[in-house]
């Protein structure tokens, strides 16, 4: 059951503090970076939502994102429409598709779930890889940002852009914690805890399964929205099985079903990923170690070993270890 708790509130709050005290202090590559992570920030709330307190581990995130991307980018570049449409496509692109994966695959559980979305995922790709209307291999370039010139925001200024990202992705944050609070949030956890028990009362379990995952597309839609304005250009990497395996990374690293943690993870991801990458090309195997240290500890994350330790039962448990004769 989701709780937010003074401490998730306050890790949010020092987050968000963070973000704006480092979008002041940086240069454009630090905006860069911390657009970055805002963007898949909201992926990997999207992903928590459904894998850490729904049960269904998606490999198809990656497909929902760049789905999302191609729709702000037909709209806006092939259509002509204005950015706010090309946004509502997006949302709207990301979220039907995912409703359509979350109704073929509800009835399939663990390694078959995975494997059912990993297939609708790679199908996607391969559509958008070989399609010549969205540019193929080559990608869509010339997508335009949105104009919010009318309230005073110039979003092809770095700062404000990576701000307005920033924002984004708190009211995500809000949006998911609201929805894990209502009855809809509740019965999702109960069907993971309990699944037979749900149907034998009487819940259209299937029903159930595919609105949250077409809810969590749809917020995957929205961040590849922002990823198609961030860089002006989409292509059919941001669909690859790999950007799913990423995102998974982010909210095992920060902490499955804790959803700060899918904040905390995608910013130690990418800010890890790029401090590495200035000494080797193989950040993966530094990626790799931290991620198998991060399970042999506890397997709770990041944030979830926090929680941990700041719970009652984390700090007895803490304080009967360090007094221990094996301790001192």
């Amino acid at each position: 059951m989701f709780h937010q708790t003074p401490l998730k509130t306050g890790a949010v709050l020092l987050l968000a503090a963070a973000a704006v005290v480092y979008a002041f202090t940086t240069g454009f590559f630090g905006l860069e970076l911390l657009t970055e992570v805002a963007i898949l920030a909201i992926v990997a709330i999207a992903l928590d939502l459904v894998a850490g307190y729904g049960g269904m581990v998606s490999l198809c995130h990656g497909a929902l994102y760049g789905v999302g991307a191609y729709a702000f980018a037909s709209a806006t570049v092939l259509l002509g429409w204005g950015g706010g449409a090309g946004v509502a496509m997006a949302v709207a692109a990301g979220g039907g598709f995912a409703w359509m994966i979350g109704a073929v695959s509800a009835r399939t559980h663990g390694i078959f779930f995975i494997m059912a979305t990993l297939a609708f995922g790679q199908m996607a790709y391969a559509y958008f890889f070989d399609s010549p209307l969205f540019g193929g291999s080559d990608g869509m370039p010339g997508i335009a940002r949105l104009d919010l010139s009318g309230v005073g925001l110039d979003l092809k200024n770095s700062l404000s852009y990576a701000l307005f990202c920033t924002v984004l992705a708190l009211l995500a944050y809000a949006l998911a914690a609201t929805l894990l609070r209502s009855g809809f949030g509740r019965t999702l956890v109960g069907i993971h805890a309990n699944e037979p028990r749900m149907r034998a009362l009487g819940l259209s379990v299937w029903r159930h399964k595919a609105a949250a995952f077409g809810t969590s597309g749809a917020l995957a839609g929205l961040a590849g929205a922002l990823a198609a304005q961030h860089t002006m250009y989409v292509s059919p990497g941001l669909l690859h099985w790999t950007v799913s395996g990423e995102l998974l990374i982010m909210v095992i690293l920060g902490g499955l079903g804790t959803l700060v943690g899918a904040v905390l993870g995608a910013g130690v991801l990418v800010f890890v990923k790029h401090e590495v990458s200035r000494f080797t090309d193989h950040w993966h195997l530094v990626v790799g170690l931290v991620l198998i240290a991060t399970v042999l500890s506890g397997g709770r994350g990041i944030f979830g070993q926090i929680e941990f330790w700041w719970s009652p039962r984390g700090a007895t448990r803490r304080a009967a270890t360090e007094g221990s004769p094996d301790h001192a």
